[in-house]
């Protein structure tokens, strides 16, 4: 068995690669292959999360009691905003990059992604972008949040280098994820296997398909604004975008920003969408319920995204019946997702149920997420919202959204492919445990911010009334143990790279898109030839009767039975 036979694309290219570490580490960094750059932006993002989790536990840390514990006001009002810029823009949008770098091209039959020098480029922009915004600690950090609102964003009030290289930092990221978006669609457009038509793709390739359209929509339009605030910033006496003295508007400033980041939110959770939708017919050995639907209603939450956002800004004094109208809409979009959470459920109904790892982190989104989405339904009412507008509230919605839903399917993606990726198993029961602590901690964590939110504790405030202590107190412990936990999918992680056990092309058996049809890990190429898809119905494509079929023996697809 030759060296990439047995090793894939994790295998040394060149006899120096092979027997030096330098090399072999040279020879990754340089790269073009798509699935070593997807492994590099899902390490890099897994770093910065860890680093964002850090500062969580900072936070929870001074929160624990009321009072002041070990940190000052002007140290603590940095965290809130540097946690929601590492997690957004360094760990989440990277972490389902990396994801669709490694599998899409796999999924539609492609040798690699359509432009290997561009990707590559992407992904350094990050690291060069992450160290930009660490190094803010060293120049005085921004103390403004993520949302960097003027006036408070601007040198008269900011005036310190590390509110510029945030700025710069976040510019830069939408650079990067802008340029792998163009990637990803100039990739499936154009790069799909023989016979496979577009609604012939996994619905994990549709939601990248989607995301891609939104940040490619969306991300000028915070960088709009960002370069507009730097400019104020570094000029102040040539530009006022925002001033309101010398004729600047500081509401134009978040209807930009907004315009760009409700729309986030779901470049945040679509991919995760995706993924659900592979999991949960796997391990129910069932067709995805609705395929068409499912498919379709991406694109009607991607298309009402981008209609929504001003609900974000019920209490800047915008007009009633401004504010009626976004309100309606932010109602309407939970059609399309309440779709999905429909055809979820009915994927797993009378299926034949495996509750491996994977599958029980995609319960336990589908479970979490449709609290979350509960949630904010309520805040779309515009009385309600105004009442609990910056409270407690908002971020435990906001949390049930992005860590019960993006970083359930985060982890649910990770357990699913580690087999394909490194082409061993991972350890079981270890998994179980992860799924368990972080599922019971999540609750711990943020549930109880519902009720300091309804009782008016306000987020983002260095200090609080001791009324709200009790409650302070369990989730900062939820916090503690919930970070705690992931070290077990990390042991898990690096125990399994050496220990576990080795796998053919399809482990879970029921995997049916055209990953599972290659080697574990896959070659550098991908396939030995280009495939050739054989059409399927995507909502009765499954193997589900009769004798199961070996993947291993198999060199296409399945037909349609």
């Amino acid at each position: 068995m030759s060296t990439e036979t047995k090793y894939g694309y994790l295998a040394p290219l060149t006899e120096k690669s092979r027997k030096s570490a330098v090399h072999y580490a040279k020879e990754w960094f340089g790269s073009t292959d798509a699935k070593r750059i997807g492994v590099m932006y899902v390490i890099f993002a897994l770093f910065m999360g860890a680093l964002g989790a850090l500062l969580s536990v900072f936070i929870r840390a001074e929160l624990l009691h009321a009072g002041p514990d070990f940190m000052g006001p002007d140290f603590y009002s940095t965290l809130p905003g540097m946690h929601a810029s590492l997690m957004i823009f360094f760990f989440v949008i990277p972490i389902y990059t990396g994801l669709g770098n490694f599998i899409i091209p796999i999924q539609i039959g492609a040798p690699d992604m359509a432009f290997p020098k561009l990707n590559l480029v992407a992904f350094w922009i990050l690291p060069a972008s992450g160290m930009m915004l660490l190094s803010s600690y060293v120049f005085n950090a921004p103390g403004f949040g993520w949302t960097a609102y003027p006036p408070i964003s601007t040198s008269a009030f900011s005036p310190s280098i590390g509110a510029d290289l945030w700025n710069v930092s976040v510019i830069l990221a939408g650079v990067s994820s802008t340029m792998a978006a163009v990637n990803f669609l100039a990739t499936i457009f154009n790069m799909r296997c023989k016979n496979m038509s577009f609604f012939q793709l996994s619905l994990f390739t549709w939601a990248i398909i989607v995301t891609s359209l939104l940040i490619l929509a969306a991300t000028p339009v915070l960088s709009s604004a960002l370069i507009m605030l730097q400019l104020e910033r570094t000029f102040p006496g040539a530009f006022h975008f925002f001033s309101p003295a010398q004729g600047g508007d500081p509401i134009l400033y978040q209807h930009l920003f907004w315009f760009y980041s409700h729309p986030a939110v779901y470049i945040m959770i679509l991919p995760g969408f995706g993924i659900i939708s592979e999991v949960l017919p796997t391990f129910s050995r069932k067709p995805i319920f609705g395929y068409s639907v499912m498919t379709w209603s991406l694109v009607a939450i991607s298309v009402l995204g981008f209609l929504v956002w001003a609900h974000h800004m019920f209490t800047t004094g915008i007009a009633l019946r401004v504010r009626v109208g976004f309100m309606f809409l932010s109602m309407i979009i939970a059609v399309p997702t309440g779709i999905k959470i429909f055809s979820w459920l009915a994927t797993i109904w009378n299926g034949s149920l495996k509750f491996d790892t994977p599958m029980l982190f995609g319960l336990g989104f589908l479970s979490m997420f449709t609290l979350g989405g509960l949630s904010g339904v309520v805040i779309a009412a515009v009385p309600i919202d105004i009442q609990l507008h910056d409270t407690y509230y908002i971020v435990a919605h906001i949390h049930y959204v992005l860590v019960a839903g993006s970083v359930m399917t985060i982890f649910a993606g990770l357990y699913y492919w580690f087999p394909k990726l490194t082409g061993k198993t991972y350890h079981e029961t270890l998994g179980k445990v992860h799924f368990w602590g972080t599922a019971i901690f999540i609750n711990v964590t943020f549930f109880g911010m519902h009720y300091l939110g309804m009782k008016g504790m306000p987020r983002r405030y260095f200090d609080y009334d001791p009324q709200f202590e009790a409650l302070n107190f369990i989730s900062s412990i939820g916090a503690f143990a919930l970070v705690a936990i992931q070290f077990v999918w990390l042991f898990n992680m690096l125990w399994s790279l050496k220990y576990g056990k080795v796998v053919g092309r399809n482990p879970w058996k029921d995997g049916t898109n055209l990953e599972w049809y290659t080697t574990s890990p896959p070659q550098h190429h991908n396939f030995p030839e280009a495939p050739v898809w054989t059409p399927i119905d995507r909502s009765h494509g499954h193997n589900t009767g009769g004798p199961k079929r070996d993947a291993d023996q198999l060199t296409e697809p399945l037909p349609a039975e």
